[in-house]
């Protein structure tokens, strides 16, 4: 059976040779064979061994924030989370939240219990699933902080759920980084503290100032750029190698912030990869300091990327 004649068998949304720059807040990227939108587990269960069976390329996507797709695009299946939104209260300080779920709806219905312990990541424009797969994080809280567990379906199809303990969180990493890890993250669940709302909101608008003050959000970005160097900040390192707004095709570091490359005029792919190449050359010239890349690159033509 095709794709298509099984994405149909399965009553599965999906879009065919879809542009993923409509899908990336970098605003780039080429085209996917089949964009697919499943609406529960079971779907995804059902396309994930499809896809396993048939030899057949499988690239997970959330809200794009932190990927840098080829201009060539993406082959195979590229399977959002977008329609897993559900968010649920439990035990009265706990929120189970799927992988579709975006930071900024997860924060408020957080601010909406009057549960404490997620105001760092308002203002990131990822999802709950991309959250736990980097173990995202900043003002000085981590996604590791918070979780208490993650339900994943893995390779063999089966829906495991693990404590955080045993998810090899660490900076900007887990278990599903793994290259070797094919499972895909269902959803999450967060254990937090009862606050004050007006505490909480309070903290949700200081920090939402402090990304408008420091970064370029009136551009399209992938965020952070590069991983913390240790001893050093990545950004402040390329400030003081002199390399701020410089440009490579429509691909720019960002005035406000080095540490971000932003899409200042229709960008391409090869035009980021080829700023990242030269901010990191020019940094360990002057530095010693060897900058390693937080942005995930998707290429065309890998066999499986989840």
């Amino acid at each position: 059976m095709d794709i298509e004649s099984f994405l149909k068998s399965i009553d599965c949304e999906f879009l065919q040779n879809e542009p993923l720059k409509k899908h990336t807040t970098l605003k780039i990227g080429g085209n996917c064979d089949y964009f697919v939108l499943p609406e529960n587990i079971e779907q995804i269960k059902e396309i994930y061994m499809f896809a396993k069976q048939n030899n057949i390329r499988l690239t997970v996507f959330g809200n794009g924030s932190n990927m840098l797709i080829s201009d060539f695009g993406v082959n195979g299946i590229v399977l959002s989370t977008e329609k897993l939104k559900t968010t649920e209260l439990k035990n009265g300080t706990n929120i189970l939240a799927y992988a579709g779920v975006k930071l900024s709806v997860l924060c408020q219905f957080a601010l909406e219990n009057s549960l404490t312990g997620l105001e760092f990541l308002w203002g990131i424009p990822g999802t709950a699933g991309g959250a736990v797969f980097m173990n995202a994080g900043a003002y000085g809280g981590e996604i590791s902080s918070v979780l208490k567990s993650c339900t994943f379906l893995n390779e063999n199809g089966e829906i495991i759920t693990k404590p955080a303990e045993e998810l090899k969180l660490g900076y900007r990493t887990s278990i599903f980084k793994n290259a070797e890890n094919k499972s895909i993250i269902l959803f999450a669940e967060f254990n937090l503290k009862i606050g004050n709302k007006t505490q909480i909101r309070a903290q949700m608008e200081e920090l939402m100032k402090r990304r408008k003050e420091k970064q370029p959000l009136e551009y399209p970005s992938a965020g952070s750029v590069f991983k913390r160097p240790k001893g050093y900040f990545a950004g402040t390192l390329i400030e003081e190698c002199g390399l701020k707004g410089l440009r490579i095709g429509g691909a720019e570091v960002s005035e406000k912030h080095a540490g971000f490359i932003v899409n200042k005029e229709n960008a391409t792919a090869s035009d980021v990869t080829a700023l990242i190449e030269k901010i990191k050359k020019e940094v360990f010239l002057k530095t010693s300091v060897e900058l390693e890349t937080e942005v995930l690159y998707i290429e065309r033509d890998n066999k499986w990327n989840s």
